[in-house]
């Protein structure tokens, strides 16, 4: 059986924009299955809301690194 080799580990950054969209995304699935939200008008607004907020947040995290 080989040895293994002890390499550093390395760490990657967190993609803000893709999590927070992903989980945007699955909460709007719940939502829309459990019938909490029927309206197509309550719904487009609430996802370029919170896309935006992604949106926010992976700039900030990205103005926060760079420091």
């Amino acid at each position: 059986m080989p040895r293994e080799v002890e390499r550093p580990r390395r760490l990657h950054r967190t993609d803000w924009m893709a999590l927070l969209s992903g989980v945007l995304f699955v909460v709007l699935g719940i939502l829309i299955l459990t019938r909490s939200i029927t309206d197509a008008l309550v719904l487009i607004p609430v996802t370029v809301v919170g896309l935006g907020f992604a949106g926010l947040v992976s700039i900030f995290a990205r103005m926060i690194r760079r420091k």
